[in-house]
């Protein structure tokens, strides 16, 4: 089943810019080898279900090493025999603009 995720996950005890932990979950989902997109809010996978939770597992254990709290949310949409999610339910949608 496909799982297309939007993560947000950061630190709240690292003051007001926490871009430089951002960037370091984001590397992690970059290598992880499954479809992704940066956005502004938050960072969306796709993949199978154990494959991006364990991409999501990742991003929360390497923030906890040197983080007292972490806010994370995470949005899931699964479907049966969908492929290419990510992109796809945005062509779908501009295409009906």
């Amino acid at each position: 089943m496909s799982v297309l995720v939007e993560l947000t996950i950061f630190p709240t005890d690292k003051g007001e810019s926490v871009s430089p932990y951002v960037a370091r979950v984001v590397k992690i989902i970059r290598e992880c080898g499954l479809p992704c997109q940066l956005g502004p809010m938050g960072t969306c996978i796709e993949g199978e279900w154990e494959e991006v939770m364990s991409v999501v597992t990742k991003c929360y254990k390497a923030l906890e090493t040197d983080c007292e709290r972490i806010y994370m949310l995470m949005k899931a949409d699964c479907r049966k025999g969908a492929v290419d999610r990510l992109h796809g339910k945005v062509k779908s949608v501009e295409s009906k603009l």
